[in-house]
């Protein structure tokens, strides 16, 4: 037998073993896929356990109020759902956010608040081609999960002003601070706190809409 024929099995062995390695190589420089992240919502009806009928005048009971889509402070304008270890420094979850930015979910969530009031003929949600007698302007100054603290606690703080349609002179605005302890220290147990913590909220505005001198 040649020295040939003799070294053929391990030159196919030699080959073999390279190809697997190439195709190992293959195999590490493909992205690996990057499961989404996981989808949380504020619902639309809140918490309306606070939230009573007020007393209607007949000045108020044919006043429209239209609601303005709510700003957002700088940091918070965002669907990523925000948390925070140390004073000063916001973080952002990176397997977990919002279905739209906290803001724009807040918007349904007034509406449907502070028509349970009856106090106004009418409560509608900007944009519309409706003339209120009265426009709510507000702010989501922050939406927050403090885990500087155990357990860890949200933190939804909301001001607000009640502005007139003919003078367009908005009085000094109310502020609404809620904490409220997450029943967990993750993004679920955040959600759900932010839940409370909105419905509360929403009822004490509900409220302050409510009792406003009539225009």
């Amino acid at each position: 037998m040649t020295r040939c024929q003799h070294n053929f099995p391990w030159a196919r062995w030699l080959i073999a073993v390279s190809l697997l390695a190439l195709g190992g190589c293959a195999t590490s420089v493909l992205p690996v896929p990057v499961a989404p992240p996981a989808l949380f919502t504020l619902s639309a009806d809140g918490d309306a356990s606070g939230i009573v009928a007020a007393a209607t005048t007949p000045a108020r009971a044919g006043a429209t109020l239209v609601i303005n889509l709510p700003r957002a402070a700088p940091g918070y304008d965002t669907a990523r759902i925000v948390y925070m270890r140390r004073p000063l420094e916001i973080e952002y979850f990176a397997h977990s956010q919002w279905v739209d930015t906290p803001s724009n979910m807040l918007a349904p969530m007034m509406v449907r608040a502070i028509e349970r009031t009856g106090a106004f003929h009418a409560v509608l949600g900007a944009p519309t081609s409706a003339a209120g007698q009265l426009r709510l302007e507000s702010e989501l100054v922050r939406l927050q999960q403090d885990f500087s603290t155990r357990p860890s606690q949200v933190r939804l703080t909301l001001r607000a002003a009640l502005v007139e349609a003919a003078t367009r002179r908005p009085p000094p605005p109310r502020r609404w601070d809620r904490p409220v302890p997450a029943p967990a220290d993750d993004p679920y147990g955040g959600v759900t706190a932010a839940q409370q913590a909105a419905g509360q909220v929403l009822a004490e505005l509900a409220a302050f809409c409510a009792s406003a001198p009539a225009p």
